[in-house]
């Protein structure tokens, strides 16, 4: 089963944080685990916010990755049809909002789920943890927004990355 940013098109997968063409990027992988998705990743030491813990702004940025991979995965999902099929369906961040409830340990390997909430019409509502070592460290809510489709598009053509 391949992750859900494998079928993401050329012209929207150069995500920092999800992109499979961004060499720089963190490019999670993210799958379903019944009616919720995971994702795994494992900080390096540059994700340092002091000594042992993880920067915040990772940790938000997994979370909104994770949970508008999660959306189209959904709408897939809502539609019955597989992640391959057109139209594509590839959401952007309405609104991120992140709870940090622990520090969360640099060396820990990270799970991040996420759980659809509503779907209604070109918006999905995710709600997404993180857990180090067992220890759930952050909350989000993301609320996703379908992109049309002529977002990232210049005079008809994909816009240069």
């Amino acid at each position: 089963m391949d992750a859900f940013q494998e079928y993401y098109p050329d012209n929207v997968a150069h995500c920092f944080g999800c992109g499979r063409l961004n060499d720089d990027g963190h490019q999670i992988k993210t799958f379903w685990d019944g009616d919720e998705t995971v994702t795994h990743f494992q900080p390096e030491p540059f994700h340092i916010a002091m000594p042992g813990f993880t920067y915040g702004g990772l940790i938000a940025s997994l979370i909104d990755c994770h949970s508008t991979g999660t959306a189209a995965a959904a709408m897939y999902r809502s539609e019955d049809r597989a992640m391959d099929t057109l139209p594509p369906f590839r959401f952007v961040t309405g609104s991120l909002k992140v709870d940090y409830l622990k520090p969360t340990p640099l060396a820990a390997r990270l799970e991040i789920r996420g759980i659809v909430q509503e779907i209604k019409g070109r918006k999905v509502i995710v709600t997404t943890t993180v857990t180090a070592d067992g220890v759930i460290t952050a909350r989000g809510e993301v609320v996703a927004v379908q992109m049309p489709e002529n977002f990232g598009m210049v005079a008809g053509k994909p816009a240069a990355a």
